[in-house]
């Protein structure tokens, strides 16, 4: 039990998490806005504004930079992992969700002539360069929040 206080007493732990769970929220209220209908699924997926793996790295390496100092080593590989997480899914992310539409659009044809399955492949694994901005900037709002 003593584990699990000291884990939830972790500020750099306990501020990623919560930048990621108000982004998985938000996902779901931007999706209502936009498809007007509730989708509890956004909460566990993937893609989608804001990006939720960018706010829990930002929050991660903010929370780091703020407690450790903005030259300390851990910061150094915090920011740099966060910068690869950041790319990863504004760049190969999402040229495979695009790759995925484009796979969709050929089954969709050649559904229309023979007989396929229906099995879609997933579009929304990746985010636009936007997407990961709000999410960088909701991870550093958070952090600077509670950290």
């Amino acid at each position: 039990m003593n584990f699990f206080i000291k884990i939830w007493a972790n500020k750099v732990l306990l501020s990623s998490i919560t930048a990621w769970f108000i982004a998985q929220f938000l996902k779901i209220c931007f999706s209502l806005y936009k498809d007007k209908k509730l989708d509890l699924t956004r909460f566990v997926g993937s893609g989608g504004m804001p990006s939720s793996h960018t706010s829990f790295v930002t929050a991660l390496a903010t929370s780091v930079g703020k407690l450790n100092g903005w030259d300390s080593s851990s910061f150094a590989i915090a920011l740099c992992f966060a910068l690869v997480v950041m790319y990863d899914a504004a760049g190969v992310r999402r040229a495979a969700g695009n790759q995925a539409k484009v796979l969709n659009i050929i089954i969709e044809d050649i559904s229309q002539h023979k007989p396929l399955g229906e099995e879609k492949l997933k579009e929304l694994i990746g985010h636009t360069p936007k997407e990961v901005l709000a999410g960088a900037i909701l991870g550093i709002v958070i952090s600077n929040i509670m950290i």
